[in-house]
């Protein structure tokens, strides 16, 4: 697979929360934690399951950054 997005980080599908329509999967980089919601479809089409390799591909126009 190519993809145009640069941000593309690798890791392992540590979990899978289904809703109504709209899943969470979460994906462990290293340590890190990147929670994505996608659609209940998108999982089953995509076959996602704990456990698999998977890309979490990062598409921001922006980044915000906070403080108290």
């Amino acid at each position: 697979m190519k993809i145009s997005a640069r941000n593309q980080l690798k890791g392992r599908i540590i979990e899978i929360t289904k809703g109504a329509t709209t899943a969470h999967v979460r994906i462990d980089i290293g340590g890190a934690i990147v929670t994505s919601s996608i659609t209940n479809a998108a999982v089953d089409d995509l076959g996602l399951a704990v456990g698999k390799d998977a890309y979490a591909v990062v598409k921001a126009s922006d980044v915000m950054i906070a403080i108290d």
